[in-house]
């Protein structure tokens, strides 16, 4: 690494890529990439002074990124290794590396606190990292969303802590070497990698093995690990009880080891957000933090971008957008609303996201979608796969048990919202769904106006 004078990324556009790229802008590296589409994200980017382009061209590679030996290339195992960029640096002598390795390096001689489950991963990082910052912790931290309260992926604060998410996709996690790790859950998914869900079991298993010894691992209650529990009204080592609703607001007593805190308050909806702060809460103590410093700033946590982030929120009308791809994601949204909107009509707009998975869970994509009041299902997201033979919207809705469903192109979804007229709209979905979010929410905005 310290050879290196240039940093050339093959995906630069992604959530963890991009978070990289900014940490070597941020310590005065020159940093290029590739990325398949422009995205806000990516403009964001540029205006930092990071050269990108949107064509797999070698030709569009700076001359200044064409030394092997003074430049890195990063690339993410979403890009096909037939890609002509990824064969020119292959067959050219260069060092090339995958996210998560150059994540182990950076963060190899800091304190490491990595996230690690199915769900949950972003909120809790970005918790985290709230917590730490608030209590004058020297950290950087890479984020797998947009935190609200930083208006970044990225955190510079310090290098003595970091906070990383610790990816199960690709077995990624496995180059991490963390001080303090937690698993939020282990639901099967990504089985176009793992094949099956003992596979991935087992590969989080290996994952808790790479904690460095005296070390802590924080495992929610009811996983099959050995680790420091915590859960909401149980035995668990860190718990949550006595919770109240106030205007949306979360109040609940917090007890650990040593600590008994009363009147906690947490903003974000969900039991499944409870959770995530819990753990991020203890996780932080690990660095020395207060207690009663750490409560308070739980109760500042802005949120995360697209994590039940309330978009339009009146009286008479609540639009909600959600990363949510998994059916126990969809659940956990379906709740919160539930216990948030009690007895509202609920629109959901969902985004399928990879033919595989949808596939591998329809059943259970079926079930959880059929639980809300009607459902408009765009067609599948693709990103990194070609279609399946038979797997689609259409096969899906057919699934579903909702009389009011429907199948509706991006370009038709704001005229069928209005024609509903639902008191809770919610947009689901990992894939390009995202980008819509603002011109929704700009369209609605306008129509209630009106009223």
């Amino acid at each position: 690494m310290k050879n290196i004078h240039s940093v050339y990324f093959i995906g630069i556009g992604g959530i963890g890529m991009s978070a990289l790229a900014r940490y070597f802008r941020f310590i005065n590296l020159q940093v290029a990439g590739y990325d398949k589409t422009e995205t806000p994200l990516t403009r964001e980017l540029v205006q930092t002074g990071i050269s990108i382009h949107y064509k797999d061209s070698v030709q569009l590679i700076p001359k200044s990124f064409q030394n092997p030996n003074s430049t890195l290339i990063v690339y993410t195992p979403a890009v096909s290794s037939s890609h002509s960029e990824y064969q020119y640096f292959q067959n050219n002598g260069f060092v090339i590396k995958k996210r998560s390795e150059v994540l182990g390096l950076i963060t190899k001689d800091s304190f490491c606190f990595a996230v690690a489950g199915t769900h949950g991963k972003t909120t809790t990082s970005c918790i985290l990292a709230h917590l730490l910052k608030e209590t004058g912790t020297p950290l950087t931290a890479f984020l797998g969303g947009i935190s609200e309260d930083f208006q970044s992926n990225f955190l510079l604060e310090g290098t003595e802590y970091s906070v990383v998410e610790a990816d199960e996709f690709d077995r990624s996690f496995l180059r991490l070497t963390p001080n303090v790790a937690c698993i939020t859950s282990m639901d099967a998914d990504h089985l176009d990698i793992y094949g099956d869900a003992e596979a991935l079991t087992t590969s989080f298993i290996d994952f808790t093995k790479r904690i460095k010894p005296g070390g802590t691992l924080f495992v929610r209650q009811g996983l099959p690990l050995e680790g420091v529990t915590y859960g909401i009204d149980d035995d668990s080592d860190y718990c949550i009880r006595n919770i109240t609703i106030e205007q949306g607001t979360y109040i609940f007593d917090l007890t650990a080891p040593n600590i008994a805190l009363k009147g906690v308050r947490f903003t974000k909806p969900g039991r499944h957000n409870l959770l995530n702060g819990l753990v991020a809460f203890a996780m932080a103590i690990k660095a020395g933090s207060p207690p009663e410093r750490l409560a308070l700033a739980l109760g500042t946590f802005k949120g995360v971008q697209r994590r039940f982030s309330y978009k339009i929120h009146t009286q008479a009308f609540v639009f909600i957008d959600d990363y949510a791809h998994h059916p126990t994601e969809i659940d956990a949204v379906f709740d919160a609303i539930e216990e948030m909107h009690p007895n509202k009509k609920v629109l959901a707009v969902f985004q399928p996201h990879l033919f595989s998975r949808t596939r591998d869970f329809g059943d259970e994509f079926a079930k959880s979608l059929s639980r809300f009041d009607s459902v408009l299902l765009l067609e599948i997201y693709p990103a990194r796969e070609i279609p399946i033979i038979g797997i689609d919207s259409d096969w899906l809705l057919g699934k579903m048990t909702n009389n009011n469903k429907k199948v509706v192109k991006k370009e038709a979804v704001i005229v069928e919202i209005k024609a509903q007229n639902p008191e809770v709209l919610v947009t689901m979905g990992a894939g390009d769904i995202g980008l819509e979010i603002e011109k929704i929410k700009n369209e609605l905005a306008y129509a209630n106006e009106l009223e």
